[in-house]
């Protein structure tokens, strides 16, 4: 388990007042994308003692649905990564969550019970008034937790808080002027047993963010946070979190499809990329890059397929504001757990080359293995397991 980066989604504007005031509440537009990058650096003590560092990529695609008065409906996916800071290498995808939820005008949320995502609950969220510098506030909040794997606990997991607000006045960020304001809780819960495999006793926790807003178009930009969250647990154990974590929204374009899927047809064919093709899905634009070669039963990228990605980070390069997912894929050979395990490390020879090459940063490129999962031609025949036997990089829609 890892402390998860506070998600929030923030489309607000703040009026133009007298005096330094300022007033925030929430704006809608049905059919906006933005998205949500975050990364979160933490230690991990279990019994006190240093157990691991790890550096977390979490990643969230929003649409703005259907409006009700006051309130937006949320569709949004989340999408975790996770780089083990003594191994490096690129962001290995961990787990996935869809999620929707209502959202009021000054940030209180409904949402059903069922639903894991966001984590954090009524954060930010503003008071029906002019807020001057250095005027505070506080509103109730909750954090929801997946304790499935951790703990066996099957149900999303609720530990209340409130949280305190202090609007800053203006702040640098990136070389920038924009409003800011703070927004601290501290944890301190003894909840009831539930089932499971443990639980935890008491929970112990604090977190302190500041949150920086753009006035101009009415959104939120950016936060930085530091956290510690301890939980001691019914088997009499300890586990505590402590890090570091900072976020982005970044609107998005529409992707046009079909123009950008007949671009890089166009550029496979001129610049002679063979076992290449590409298709159109939900999640965007994947290229697949059938029988790539490795050394036998390894990850180690054959000097000849290293030319391909060559030519393949060029096409990339030609939609830069968009993130990528490389997927490992393998043939119906071996066991599961081999077929997983190499598809993933394959995955990932090929994002750390392209990150070697600058075609994207390490945060904006993702790595899964799907084993044989996914097959596109039947297992039965050596040309379908060639087919089979792919590396597909996707640019993301959002």
């Amino acid at each position: 388990m890892n402390k998860p980066v506070v998600f929030f989604f923030l489309f607000a504007v703040s009026s133009c007042l007298p005096a330094g005031a300022e007033r925030f509440f929430y704006k809608y537009e049905t059919g906006n994308k933005y998205r949500i990058v975050s990364i979160v650096n933490e230690d991990v003590y279990v019994n006190r003692r240093f157990s691991h560092r790890a550096r977390i990529l979490n990643r969230s695609a929003v649409e703005i649905g259907e409006i009700q008065g006051d309130s937006a409906e949320y569709r949004a996916n989340f999408q975790t990564a996770e780089q083990i800071l003594e191994g490096g290498g690129s962001f290995q995808w961990s787990m996935e969550y869809d999620s929707v939820f209502y959202q009021d005008k000054f940030g209180y949320m409904t949402i059903d019970d069922k639903y894991y995502m966001p984590v954090v609950r009524n954060v930010p969220a503003f008071p029906d008034r002019d807020l001057k510098e250095g005027e505070s506030w506080a509103v109730d909040g909750h954090e929801m937790h997946d304790f499935r794997n951790s703990f066996g606990i099957a149900e999303p997991y609720r530990i209340p808080f409130t949280a305190n607000y202090v609007f800053l006045g203006m702040r640098d960020w990136k070389g920038q002027s924009r409003p800011a304001f703070s927004v601290s809780y501290r944890i301190f819960y003894e909840p009831k047993a539930v089932p499971g495999t443990i639980w935890p006793r008491r929970i112990m926790g604090a977190s302190d963010q500041i949150i920086y807003w753009d006035t101009e178009i009415g959104q939120a930009i950016a936060y930085d946070e530091t956290f510690r969250m301890m939980f001691e647990l019914s088997s009499g154990s300890t586990v505590e979190y402590r890090g570091r974590a900072e976020a982005e929204i970044i609107e998005s374009e529409i992707m046009k499809k079909e123009e950008v899927a007949q671009e890089i047809a166009r550029e496979i064919e001129k610049l002679g990329i063979d076992d290449a093709s590409v298709r159109i899905a939900d999640e965007g634009i994947i290229i697949s890059l059938e029988n790539i070669q490795f050394a036998p039963d390894s990850a180690v990228l054959l000097s000849g397929e290293k030319t391909k990605l060559d030519k393949i980070g060029e096409i990339l390069l030609m939609y830069p504001e968009r993130d990528i997912l490389v997927g490992g894929h393998t043939a119906l050979a071996g066991t599961a757990a081999a077929r997983q395990r190499l598809s993933l490390e394959r995955a990932a020879a090929v994002s750390d080359y392209l990150i070697s090459k600058n075609i994207r940063g390490q945060s904006r490129v993702v790595v899964r293995g799907y084993g044989s999962e996914k097959p596109l031609a039947d297992n039965s025949t050596a040309e379908g397991m060639r087919k089979n036997r792919r590396v597909e990089i996707t640019l993301l829609e959002n």
